[in-house]
């Protein structure tokens, strides 16, 4: 959920301003048949319009000038980190050219500009950006993307792209070919059992997080560590087949989760 009813409502206007900074830039990166050289060069002028709004300059490009405008008033009035935001615009670029990740370092140095900077973000906005805090939003926000390569795997493959760590395909036998021709065998269910199996322990390891932020925050976040662990139960139940039957949370599980 963004900025959902649970959130505070003096906090909803600087989520939905960060929101609409990342869900536009990666869009920019994803979506779209531009040629990659088009989107480094529009990532570019998303960079220049996020200097300028961070040090209260004006946006000279009038397509992006109403969302940096936002965005550098939420900057401002809560301090946020403007590093974390080059950093989603960074792994935002990366994606246009990188397709393989060597082993699970790499990808998480992968998550920590991808996913991180958001928890990060809304820590600062809770002033709760303790080190513990921070650790623990950092382990729940690369879960949450593991969980979502995992699920997302036959996507990605129709963008060339694979975010399974090369190493760990070799040591379960299992190629691109075999994610191309969707074959889910016992090599890809032990490989995503493994994946599966270390998205989970970060969850936990940061769900505490949870019940350190104050009320309705808190309700929250617990919402969202509840639904990325009620995925990785899905994509078990389906033998891990997300070729043919990609998990999502219905309105049952929401019941569920919400109980």
């Amino acid at each position: 959920p963004v900025a959902s009813l649970l959130l505070p409502s003096h906090l909803r206007e600087p989520v939905e301003a960060i929101y609409a900074f990342a869900r536009s830039a990666d869009d920019v990166a994803d979506e779209g048949d531009a040629a990659p050289v088009a989107r480094l060069a529009r990532l570019h002028d998303y960079r220049q319009a996020l200097e300028a709004c961070a040090h209260g300059a004006a946006v000279t490009d009038a397509s992006l000038a109403p969302m940096f405008e936002r965005l550098g008033r939420a900057i401002r009035a809560h301090k946020l980190p403007v590093q974390r935001l080059r950093d989603l615009l960074d792994a935002f670029a990366q994606d246009v050219g990188k397709t393989r990740y060597r082993d699970f370092a790499e990808l998480k140095d992968y998550c920590r500009r991808s996913a991180d900077p958001v928890g990060r973000l809304l820590l600062c906005l809770y002033t709760a950006g303790t080190p513990e805090n921070l650790r623990r939003s950092d382990a729940i926000c690369t879960s949450l993307q593991l969980i979502n390569f995992c699920q997302d795997v036959a996507i990605d493959w129709q963008k060339q792209r694979i975010y399974l760590p090369q190493d760990d395909m070799a040591r379960f036998g299992v190629s691109a070919d075999d994610i191309a021709a969707g074959r889910c065998d016992e090599r890809w269910r032990a490989l995503m059992s493994f994946q599966l199996g270390r998205a989970r322990a970060m969850m936990l390891d940061g769900a505490p997080l949870a019940r350190a932020l104050p009320g309705r925050i808190g309700w929250e976040l617990r919402l969202i560590v509840l639904g990325g662990l009620r995925i990785i139960e899905a994509i078990e139940a389906a033998s891990y087949d997300v070729f043919r039957h990609r998990p999502v949370l219905g309105k049952h599980d929401w019941l569920r989760l919400g109980w």
